[in-house]
């Protein structure tokens, strides 16, 4: 498993043009995007489109690559939809699926919001962060 800076994860392309400030999410979202990821299948889906990148992928090769028959996939990728972490869009027969960077961002930063007494930014020195916090 890839362990990614937090300067990094708020790097991460934007679906649009909004700042990190106007993509804070408020807890209702925050529950429900945990509560759609709170699932092996789930989270495994998503890590997959997050990997995927701007690109997506279509239902049919998300199924390949993690072994899930059509039925479980279409509700995994429901749930994900619901939890606003999942975007798809119709190309010609295929409907391809996106990770919601901004969802995910909003969630990262609403998680860390409050971090480390007010010392985390996403953009901070995490290797001196650590030096400051206890253990």
């Amino acid at each position: 498993m890839v362990a990614w800076p937090i300067a990094l994860i708020f790097a991460l392309p934007f679906h649009n043009s909004r700042n990190m400030e106007t993509n804070r999410i408020d807890q209702p979202s925050a529950l429900g995007s945990l509560a759609a990821l709170a699932q092996g299948s789930r989270l495994d889906i998503f890590r997959l489109l997050v990997q995927a990148g701007a690109s997506g992928l279509p239902a049919g090769a998300i199924a390949e690559r993690l072994d899930l028959p059509p039925s479980s996939l279409s509700f995994h990728l429901s749930n994900l939809a619901k939890g606003a972490l999942v975007t798809s869009k119709r190309e010609g027969r295929s409907i391809i699926y996106f990770a919601n960077f901004d969802q995910m961002r909003g969630l990262l930063a609403y998680l860390l919001e409050d971090c480390c007494a007010g010392k985390c930014s996403p953009s901070g020195d995490l290797a001196a962060l650590e030096k400051e916090l206890p253990l």
